[in-house]
């Protein structure tokens, strides 16, 4: 695939003294989805609205469809949507005319059908002749989007896109992020929800302290750095743990109940079958047991601890 978005050496500084970005360097391919995650203050949005073209750059060069940023604004900037976190509308303003008027601020023609069509596609049709002050929250956020997508830009950019809807809302957003993505869209987000990343992500990015730590895969890094675990419920309480178990990672929890082991899942040897032998030798019986492994979550804490 060819990159979307092609970020070089970028530095940025404020006023203050603050370093925000700190030499970064980022490939971004066509029609994926790549997610952006970070702690508050990693520089996520910085170096989103630096691509956005919102944020002056400080040093380095950025690349959006081939159009420098600083060379090229106008064209680089009409391929790009932007969904910003804190929503931003005309409360007084139609669904219908909202997007319209967006449209016409990147100067398209009016084409009344395509936006019909995405209206229909983000469940606003039947809301297309209210106020957005009527709306809920929920509908708010999605006439961003329609805002965002009015000019039928190539990129968009998702700020926290899911924050503060119903479970039920997140979910059919993202199928509507993926729908995007069929249709050729390539979708830059960032969320603190860690199973919206690990739901829709082809490739995660992370980033602290203005520098990225990886940008990897999805499956690769849960593949490569994910961990498993073995929790097994006791018979009998411990009140501690035996000085013969001490060559395995385990914690004991729930007043002494449960029984937790902590396993690289892609050893050769993982340590289970010598554990249960052990335990059986020193009369420490379980009534049941069960693996689950690391999450999305526990890869990027692991992670950002390992940086600070």
């Amino acid at each position: 695939m060819s990159s979307m978005i092609s970020v070089s050496s970028l530095r940025k500084t404020y006023k203050s003294g603050l370093v925000a970005l700190d030499g970064i360097d980022l490939e971004i391919e066509k029609q994926e989805i790549f997610a952006l995650l970070g702690p508050n203050g990693a520089g996520k949005t910085t170096l989103i609205s630096v691509i956005c073209g919102t944020v002056g750059i400080g040093s380095g060069t950025v690349r959006v469809g081939g159009h420098d940023i600083t060379q090229d604004y106008r064209a680089a900037r009409a391929m790009i949507g932007l969904v910003p976190q804190e929503i931003s509308l005309d409360i007084f303003a139609t669904v219908w005319n909202t997007v319209n008027f967006s449209r016409g601020l990147f100067g398209r023609r009016p084409d009344p059908a395509y936006v019909e069509r995405l209206l229909h596609d983000l469940s606003l049709w039947d809301k297309r002749d209210s106020r957005v002050i009527e709306l809920s929250g929920g509908m708010k956020r999605r006439v961003m989007i329609a805002k965002a997508l009015s000019h039928e830009p190539k990129i968009l950019f998702l700020d926290e896109p899911t924050a503060g809807v119903d479970v039920n809302l997140r979910r059919e957003m993202w199928a509507l992020v993926r729908s995007l993505r069929d249709k050729g869209v390539t979708i830059i987000l960032t969320t603190h929800y860690i199973e919206e990343a690990e739901e829709m992500s082809d490739r995660v990015g992370v980033i602290t302290g203005g520098r990225i730590l990886l940008v990897e895969k999805t499956a690769t890094l849960m593949r490569k750095l994910g961990r498993r675990k073995l929790t097994l419920m006791l018979q009998h309480p411990l009140a501690y743990l035996p000085a013969g178990l001490d060559q395995w990672e385990l914690e004991l929890n729930q007043h002494g109940q449960v029984l937790t082991y902590a396993f690289d899942a892609n050893a050769e040897d993982n340590g289970i079958p010598a554990l249960l032998r052990r335990m059986a030798e020193l009369g420490i019986d379980f009534r049941d047991l069960d693996t689950s492994r690391s999450s999305l979550e526990d890869i990027f804490v692991g992670l950002v601890q390992q940086a600070a």
